[in-house]
């Protein structure tokens, strides 16, 4: 929220502030609750010597991010069971279903094996779910430094930079 152009910091509100701030609140509802901007809340608790705990910022942002890992996890153990399910049906028996003629007749069929254009897509979803699926392993294994590396590696090559044999690769 931003203050209105008429309305100054006064000593008043350096008193409402300490109060608001002994009653453990944060910058933004201390803001809400005055009518100031978080910025000028901001200002003012640090030159009248208040600091705010970040501990329950922070818990709450590791908390968000071990949930998103979690999920993560999940999706990447998902995603190998597709690749997986996707990759054994290349060799199972299929039912094909086709629609055709005047009267628009239903004609179903098994074969032991798909075609092999239809093969060819099986292993293409089950790659693609595999993909997905180290993507998400690499990403909370090492935070992204891989693909740091290799997209600064891809970079010094464009412009001819070469590094010197003896240099080893970060993990």
């Amino acid at each position: 929220m931003t203050s209105p152009a008429n309305k100054r910091w006064t000593h008043v509100h350096d008193l409402q502030l300490a109060t608001l701030h002994s009653e453990n609140l944060g910058v933004r509802a201390i803001a809400e609750r005055m009518g100031f901007g978080r910025t000028t809340v901001s200002k003012h608790a640090q030159r009248i010597g208040l600091s705010f705990d970040r501990r329950q910022t922070k818990a709450a942002t590791a908390a968000v991010q071990a949930d998103a890992k979690a999920k993560r996890a999940a999706l990447e153990l998902a995603l190998l069971d597709d690749a997986q399910k996707l990759r054994a049906q290349i060799w199972e028996p299929h039912t094909y279903i086709d629609h055709g003629g005047k009267d628009f007749i239903q004609v179903t069929w098994t074969q032991n094996e798909p075609t092999s254009s239809d093969k060819l897509k099986l292993m293409q979803a089950a790659t693609a779910a595999l993909d997905k699926s180290i993507k998400i392993a690499q990403l909370d294994s090492d935070n992204g430094a891989a693909g740091a590396i290799s997209m600064l590696e891809g970079l010094a090559k464009q412009m001819g930079v070469h590094g010197t044999q003896d240099e080893e690769k970060l993990p």
